[in-house]
């Protein structure tokens, strides 16, 4: 940062600490900046400029199973947002555009994001003409891989061969600076090991991937069983290729294992025949790490196509990402704690979601995720206004969850009419009202005195009313026929 752009923030800075509340909302307005208002800090654009502290990597919270908490025993409420290319190059061009990771932070922060998921691609490229997301669809060429390209001999995408016996240094020199600069934004990073969804839906995957036969010089194979597709490489079928992976694995344990704002995730929606080699991998990372001084979550997501949710509860997992089945697209079951649930529109979607999801997602106990097109380099087109609305959105709750005594509070639809609410009974409530619903019955009954609270707008956090509510159950207006969330607290 240059010594303008740091003046800068400090002038920010120290007018944000001088300026009344009234000012101050004015003031947030101006920088393009929503806020919870009045109950919730300011984002500020200065944040790039903290370092922040995390007091240990995240466990599941032992008072509450549905979040991870710190070393200090606090919840810690994860949401974000995240794109293809956040840690390999992608693009039309050879080679593909070097991605702005710091830019990205900067979009994060303005949105008040903890959370991303950083993105494995296994191929040298991802071809997205059958997609139909983009105006102009391209074979997007992938750089780097965790293996360096030295040759000899030519690969089938006429460059170097892969030596699979060797790491690639650029590669995971850009982990690590990358999961760190995140870190220093106050963001955690889900570190995907292994990618399945392109082996199953990209033409000729199997040819641009380094485990070809023709693409690497160890002489690894893949394609066990000879049909041309190379899905074997996600299942045990070659304990050469098993030992591979396990090697990778080792290797990126190392490179940021270390480190506190750390999550794993095993594979994007990798096919269901790949679940053993999924709970084996789950259960070597957790074996890996127990030798080491810090441990970390691993997660398991939605398999690709066909698989069930029961799979991913079932897993040694300590946090899944489930498909629409049981409604979490519409209606996002009650977490009843069995896991930490990181609900992601990229299995229930792919690209898409709302507001109301976001909300619903919230007082159901879920740390929702998006899938976000971002600047469309590679799918949707750049600047969609569509997606905005979702990423505030996603902000307004993670805002809202620092100012509540989260560990406490459980998902309870018995207390709302409209079924979604997050409740500590008697202390806290946050109740969220769908657009078009008029109205709205709480049971505030195990209240020993007065709630004070605010109806929010849910999409910028502003406030519509102020409310006073006696300890019973109770009809009220809702404010808007857009939809409002209504927060109460003793």
């Amino acid at each position: 940062m240059s010594c303008g752009q740091k003046q800068q923030v400090n002038r920010l800075t120290r007018i944000d600490e001088e300026l009344a509340m009234a000012t101050r909302r004015q003031f947030l307005r101006m920088t393009g900046v929503c806020a919870v208002r009045s109950l919730c800090a300011p984002l500020t654009a200065g944040s790039r400029a903290r370092r922040t502290r995390f007091h240990g990597p995240l466990r599941a919270c032992p008072r509450n199973s549905r979040y991870f908490c710190d070393a200090r025993g606090k919840a810690i409420y994860l949401c974000g947002s995240h794109v293809w290319y956040n840690l390999v190059d992608m693009g039309p061009s050879d080679p593909p555009p070097r991605f702005d990771f710091v830019r990205y932070l900067d979009f994060l922060d303005r949105h008040g994001h903890n959370l991303i998921r950083l993105w494995r691609w296994e191929h040298t490229v991802w071809d997205t003409r059958r997609l139909g997301y983009e105006r102009t669809p391209a074979v997007h060429r992938v750089q780097p891989h965790p293996w360096p390209r030295t040759g000899p001999g030519l690969a089938l995408d006429g460059k170097p061969r892969f030596d699979l016996s060797k790491f690639c240094d650029d590669y995971f020199r850009r982990l690590r600076q990358r999961v760190e600069l995140a870190g220093e934004r106050g963001i955690y990073v889900s570190v995907m090991l292994f990618e399945g969804w392109a082996m199953q839906r990209m033409p000729n995957a199997w040819r641009s991937h380094p485990f070809h036969p023709a693409n690497n010089i160890n002489g690894i194979d893949g394609d066990v069983n000879r049909d041309g597709t190379g899905l074997e490489i996600h299942t045990l079928a070659s304990r050469r290729i098993t030992k591979l992976q396990e090697a990778y694995v080792r290797k990126v344990i190392a490179t940021v294992g270390d480190l506190d704002n750390v999550l794993y995730e095993i594979s994007n929606e990798n096919h269901p025949a790949s679940t053993e080699w999924q709970y084996h991998m789950i259960r070597f990372v957790k074996e890996v790490e127990a030798n080491r001084g810090k441990q970390h979550p691993v997660g398991m997501t939605f398999q690709f196509r066909g698989g069930s949710n029961r799979t991913l509860f079932q897993s040694p997992a300590d946090w899944i990402s489930p498909n629409p089945e049981g409604g979490y697209r519409d209606n996002p079951p009650p977490n009843n704690g069995s896991k930490v649930v990181l609900l992601d529109t990229d299995h229930l979607w792919g690209i898409g979601g709302n507001v109301p999801w976001v909300w619903k997602a919230f007082t159901r106990g879920h740390n929702p995720l998006f899938m976000d097109p971002y600047d469309g380099l590679v799918l949707g087109r750049a600047n969609d206004p569509r997606w905005e609305p979702i990423r505030r959105a996603l902000g307004q709750t993670r805002q809202l969850a620092g100012k509540l005594p989260l560990t406490p509070m459980a998902p309870d639809p018995e207390l709302a009419s409209t079924g979604y609410c997050l409740a500590e009974p008697g202390r806290a409530y946050v109740v969220y009202v769908p657009p078009k619903h008029d109205r709205v019955t709480i049971d505030l009954s195990d209240a020993k005195q007065e709630m004070r609270g605010r109806w929010l707008d849910p999409s910028t956090g502003h406030l519509l009313r102020r409310v006073i509510l006696r300890p019973k159950v109770q009809e009220l207006v809702c404010p808007a026929r857009s939809g409002a969330v209504l927060w109460l607290r003793a």
